[in-house]
């Protein structure tokens, strides 16, 4: 039985997610070869594919002697549970607060404040 998922990825794990994400499935040297700079050893590939699993964001089957390993969460539920925990953590689950706080503290193109503005307008229009 898998243990509780943890809210959030860590950056190592999000590293290797990245992989499986793009490639829908991977073994441990796929992984391994593909997770970039800085490289990984395939031990330290291995162990945190196995906590992965153990967390819930990742199954495998087995292919001869290989374990072929698969995203069971999407990109978009780990975001999403990142950003619950974010505004949990640091916001007083406040919505509000977190975007006045990413407007106050985060420099916009006018193509973000177009978006932005259109955003708005659709939440006031589904609150009426």
């Amino acid at each position: 039985m898998p243990r509780k998922r943890s809210p959030v990825l860590t950056d190592h794990e999000l590293r290797l997610m990245e992989v499986l994400w793009r490639s829908e499935t991977a073994t441990v040297a796929e992984v391994t070869g593909q997770v970039g700079v800085p490289p990984l050893a395939y031990n330290t590939v291995l162990s945190t594919l196995r906590t992965l699993e153990q967390k819930g964001y990742v199954t495998h089957d087995e292919d001869g002697r290989a374990f072929v390993y698969r995203p069971v969460v999407e990109r978009r539920q780990a975001a999403e549970s990142a950003l619950r925990q974010l505004l949990s953590r640091f916001f007083g689950d406040s919505p509000g607060r977190l975007a006045v706080t990413l407007l106050d503290e985060t420099r916009l193109s006018e193509k973000d404040l177009a978006r932005i503005r259109k955003a708005l307008a659709r939440k006031r229009k589904s609150s009426r």
